[in-house]
């Protein structure tokens, strides 16, 4: 029942795994906040106190693993020895999370009886139970590389408290069937206790949390004709080389007139945008792949396309791309020559980049966007 449960939630909210940190307010000059893979990254430390209960909190999350499921007596010991087991001797952030279900008394079935009456069914399980999950976290996302190894980790892992024993029988849900199933399917051998494991939101986060945060219509129509939009990026990173910040709304429509001296700027924005639009076509200029974009408070311009920031290390870190450090190095300010001056910001056609480029998520149109506007405006 949990299972079904977590898995549906799955569904319901996996088009929610988009984001863009642009967008959310006006900021200052650094308007676009850096992703939390650009901190300083221990190495994994995972506590395992005994005399500890870890259960489930908003904050292990976003997304997790759910590992197995127990009910009945047993339950919440078994739970908790799966959980220890799992931070001990695999490292891995294990909680426990407790549902409670109420079912009807009893249900209509199909057909009639003897008498012409529906068919009245009840379940085999009492009206109230409860069921405690083992799950594994904190993933940021669902296509989270470190959780997608993690899941076929604790998909072949044998935990001592999961073997089973006739002194010890299992409250594990299912486990019977799952023998049963890997007896008859050798290529199942290599597979443990926890095979059916999967990934999924945390239960305890709103269904608002998940919903997509791509960039709204408005946005991108300000961004939609412009040839070198971000928009039109094919790859899930770039590296943001320079930010231009302002105050009112700016439409890009205008850029041809004020080229043509038809119209001047005013606005701080106007400039701003102008500014990134003039880089943008200057680094194309040099052979660069650069982009702009535009949101209601900051222009900003970057360079390349990329499918992923880096390769997790055996230690927990993240080894850099080096074709994304290759840019970052290339247009970061050069340090200062002389004690208390301020590093040289580089430049190109007389337009400053940023003193220390970042690598950001490349935005992309929300998907509820359509179911948002007026139902009036889709006919």
């Amino acid at each position: 029942m949990l299972i079904r449960r977590l898995l549906w939630k799955q569904a319901m909210f996996l088009i929610g795994i988009y984001g863009f940190v642009l967008g959310g307010g006006c900021e200052d000059k650094k308007g676009v906040a850096a992703p939390p893979w650009l901190g300083i990254i221990t190495p994994k430390k995972v506590e395992a106190d005994p005399n500890k209960t870890y259960l489930l909190t908003p904050e292990n999350g976003p997304w997790l693993i759910m590992a197995c499921s127990f009910s009945g007596q047993q339950a919440e010991q078994q739970a908790r020895e799966l959980v220890l087991e799992l931070r001990q001797r695999y490292k891995l952030p294990a909680y426990m999370y407790r549902m409670h279900f109420q079912v009807g008394e009893e249900v209509l079935g199909r057909g009639v009886d003897r008498y012409g009456n529906p068919v009245r069914m009840r379940y085999r399980r009492p009206p109230q139970f409860d069921e405690i999950a083992v799950m594994v976290g904190d993933f940021p996302a669902v296509d989270d590389p470190e959780a997608q190894r993690t899941l076929e980790k604790i998909k072949r892992c044998q935990p001592e408290c999961l073997q089973p024993s006739p002194e010890k029988p299992t409250s594990q849900n299912l486990a019977a069937w799952r023998m049963w199933i890997k007896s008859l399917r050798p290529e199942k051998q290599s597979l443990g206790p926890m095979s059916k494991a999967f990934l999924t939101t945390n239960p305890l986060l709103p269904r608002e949390y998940f919903a997509p945060k791509g960039v709204d219509a408005f946005v991108e129509q300000l961004n939609a004709d412009l040839p070198y939009s971000l928009l039109r990026c094919p790859g899930k990173y770039t590296v943001q080389v320079a930010t231009f910040t302002g105050t009112v709304i700016m439409d890009p429509q205008r850029i041809q007139r004020i080229e043509q001296g038809l119209e001047g700027f005013e606005s701080s924005l106007d400039k701003a945008a102008w500014a990134a639009h003039k880089l943008t076509e200057a680094l194309r200029m040099k052979g660069y792949e650069a982009y702009e974009f535009h949101d209601r408070c900051a222009s900003i311009v970057t360079v390349g396309s990329f499918d992923s920031v880096g390769t997790p290390r055996p230690d927990g870190k993240i080894e850099l791309n080096p074709q994304i450090h290759a840019i970052m190095e290339l247009f970061k300010a050069e340090p200062a020559t002389t004690p208390g001056a301020s590093p040289k910001v580089k430049t190109l056609a007389g337009i400053p980049f940023d003193p220390q480029p970042i690598p950001v998520e490349v935005p992309r149109r929300s998907f509820s966007a359509d179911y948002r506007q007026d139902p009036r405006q889709r006919r």
